[in-house]
């Protein structure tokens, strides 16, 4: 149920932070096009429930895709975040309610552990299948994800970013909020500390121990069945795929979804200093923040829709 568009030519180049390796638009600015972002408050809402999120969510891609002729891509959210969006759009895809809207839909991942089989339980491809069901990927136009199973990961995820660029850019990216030391943030799998900058389109960064217990966590309270032996796989994955912060910036609406602060409390206190952190305005100081807390190259997108529950305020 995983095909992938054909590539277009996209220029990129290769740069190593540490152990981090990441893949960004060759040419350009790096400095320059961090400062050309201005930092913006986050306007978020609360609602009663998932399911009002879910709902939420399939509103912004209806709304997106009345907007515009043709194509539509999206990034989908892993994990719990998006479940309730995914079990909509699954029991709708049963019907004829979304066919034309499916028609027209370029659906993309925005992160994965590696290696691993893709049929791995752990996998978010597994997840969604679960979720969005066999009539969903029969009518959508595509459905790409990537290959944890690869030989070469750097070369996967060349190959990924270039099949994102061929659709036009990112109408919608679902995102969420990973909770991190400090009250710091991760967003995809952009971790603190990984070196990431503004011109970083995907990146091919070493795992870390706490990254593996959150995702086999959000996995199991979002209603993956354990599998031994597909938890022991997860948790020998060496790396992390991931999109980067051009990709978030880049996209023409990030839509952010908060949902699971009974499961990952945490996320109560990241989600505080993501929302309170002021931004700040030279380069140096700017760069440093982000590097320790990803989740604030959300609010460096001028176009940004934050949905909370209320257990992420308390």
């Amino acid at each position: 149920m995983t095909w992938t568009l054909a590539p277009s030519v996209v220029s990129i180049e290769r740069r190593a932070a540490v152990e981090n390796v990441w893949l960004g638009r060759s040419g350009v600015d790096e400095w320059a096009e961090l400062m050309s972002y201005s930092p913006r408050a986050l306007d978020y809402e609360v609602l009663e429930s998932e399911e009002a999120v879910g709902r939420a969510m399939l509103g912004e891609i209806e709304a997106a895709a009345r907007t515009k002729s043709g194509e539509l891509t999206i990034v989908i959210l892993g994990g719990r975040g998006a479940q309730a969006l995914h079990r909509l759009i699954g029991e709708k895809a049963r019907t004829s309610d979304l066919d034309e809207l499916l028609s027209r839909l370029n659906v993309f991942t925005q992160d994965a552990l590696a290696p691993m089989h893709m049929n791995n339980a752990f996998s978010f491809v597994r997840d969604f299948e679960r979720l969005l069901g066999d009539a969903f990927f029969e009518k959508v136009k595509s459905f790409n994800s990537m290959q944890t199973d690869a030989a070469d990961l750097e070369v996967q995820m060349i190959h990924y970013v270039e099949s994102l660029e061929s659709t036009g850019g990112i109408d919608i990216f679902f995102l969420g909020l990973g909770p991190e030391a400090n009250a710091a943030s991760h967003i995809c799998y952009i971790k603190p500390g990984s070196g990431a900058g503004a011109c970083d389109v995907a990146g091919v960064i070493p795992i870390s121990q706490s990254i593996v217990e959150h995702h086999l966590n959000k996995f199991k309270a979002g209603g993956t069945s354990p599998n031994q032996a597909d938890e022991i796989e997860c948790r020998k994955a060496t790396h992390i795929l991931t999109l980067g912060p051009a990709a978030v910036l880049g996209a023409k609406r990030i839509v952010q979804s908060i949902v699971d602060a009974d499961t990952a409390p945490a996320k109560v206190a990241s989600f505080n200093r993501f929302i309170n952190t002021g931004v700040a305005g030279d380069p140096e100081t700017r760069a440093r923040q982000l590097d320790e807390n990803p989740g604030l190259w959300i609010r460096l997108n001028p176009n940004v829709r934050s949905l909370i529950l209320p257990n992420v305020l308390t």
